[in-house]
């Protein structure tokens, strides 16, 4: 489950830069298009912190999909991408949503997986040096 959580993660920042691309081409409001590269930015970071194995890094990325999520599914504009021909548009919104959904299953079922266990299984860094755990 963590390594479909990392991926899913990784995809995510894949397609915010498709999805910055677009907002470029389509000339959004600057506002909007900083906002958009705000989160980007935050999510590149999580990624980063997944990516080199930081335990705490999943719950940013929890919280940037949902707040990404109950952002981005409310505004009717997305629906109407495809009405309006933008069907690359309406492709990278549907792909966003479901990696979101994706990545909200597979974090939070990786944490409940993950309660029985002792926390030195979950957290391998030793708080007081700084390293790696090793398993009895």
């Amino acid at each position: 489950m963590r390594r479909g959580a990392d991926w899913l993660i990784y995809g995510s920042v894949i397609l915010g830069v498709a999805l910055l691309v677009q907002l470029c081409a389509l000339m959004v409001p600057s506002w909007l298009f900083y906002s958009i590269l705000a989160g980007w930015l935050l999510y590149l970071l999580v990624a980063i912190g997944v990516a080199t194995g930081r335990d705490k890094a999943y719950l940013p990325a929890l919280v940037l999909s949902i707040i990404t999520l109950a952002v981005s599914l409310p505004q009717p504009e997305h629906y109407s991408l495809a009405d309006a021909g933008l069907i690359l548009a309406s492709l990278t919104f549907i792909a966003r949503s479901l990696l979101q959904v994706g990545v909200i299953i597979l974090v939070t079922s990786f944490w409940f997986s993950s309660e029985g266990n002792h926390e030195s299984e979950r957290f391998p860094l030793d708080n007081t040096t700084g390293a790696v755990r090793q398993n009895p």
